[in-house]
C-alpha cells in the first residue's frame, strides 16, 4: 500500500481481486442475456423500490416543512412517487413496456447526438465511425419500438446483460494488467 496516495499497491491480490471480478461479472451478464425477462423484472422491480422509497422519504420530507408555500406540490410528488413504485415493485410484469420504449428513446437520443457529433468532426479522421455508431444506435431503437411489445421481453435484459459482460471484460483486462505491473516491479 502507497500510504503517500492511499493508493491501493498493483500488487497480485489486487490484480486477482480485479480478474475475478471480472469474471463475475462477465458470468452475471451471460446469466442476464440467458434469461432477458428475468434481469427486465428484476430491474423493473428494483427501479419499483427506488421510487418507493424516494417517495416515502419525499412525503416524511414534506410534511416536516409543512411551514414552506410548496409543501402540497412536494406532499403530491411524494405521492405520486410512493404509488407508481408500489405498482412497478409488487406487479411483476407493470411497467415492461414503458421500460423498453424509454431505453428505445434513449437509443435514438443517443444515436442522434452522436450522428450530429459525426457531422460536427466532418472530414476528420474517425468521423465516419461515430457517424456509423450514431445510425446504429437509432436503428436500434426504432427496430425495439416497431418490435413491441415482444422485445419488451428481451430488449431490457439484454442491454444489462451486454454492459455487465464489457464492464466484466474491463475489469479482467485491468486486473491482468495489474498483474504484469506487479510481476515487473
Amino acid at each position: 500500500m502507497n500510504d503517500s496516495n492511499n493508493e491501493p499497491a498493483l500488487d497480485g491480490r489486487f490484480a486477482k481481486k480485479l480478474t475475478w471480478l471480472g469474471i463475475a461479472l462477465i458470468v452475471l451478464g451471460a446469466l442476464a442475456i440467458v434469461f432477458p425477462l428475468a434481469t427486465t423484472i428484476a430491474a423493473k422491480v428494483f427501479i419499483g423500490w427506488l421510487f418507493l422509497f424516494g417517495g416515502a422519504f419525499q412525503i416524511w420530507q414534506s410534511f416536516s416543512i409543512r411551514e414552506w408555500g410548496g409543501f402540497l406540490w412536494n406532499l403530491l410528488i411524494g405521492v405520486m412517487y410512493f404509488l407508481v413504485g408500489g405498482w412497478l415493485a409488487f406487479d411483476p410484469f407493470a411497467g415492461i413496456i414503458g421500460l423498453t420504449v424509454l431505453l428505445a428513446m434513449t437509443f435514438i437520443a443517443h444515436g442522434v447526438m452522436e450522428a450530429a457529433i459525426a457531422n460536427t468532426l466532418r472530414p476528420e479522421t474517425g468521423w465516419g465511425w461515430m457517424m456509423f455508431s450514431g445510425l446504429i444506435g437509432v436503428l436500434a431503437g426504432i427496430m425495439i419500438i416497431a418490435g413491441l411489445p415482444s422485445t419488451a421481453v428481451w430488449a431490457v435484459g439484454l442491454m444489462v446483460g451486454i454492459n455487465l459482460i464489457s464492464s466484466g471484460f474491463a475489469f479482467f483486462a485491468l486486473g491482468s494488467a495489474a498483474k504484469g505491473i506487479a510481476e515487473n516491479s
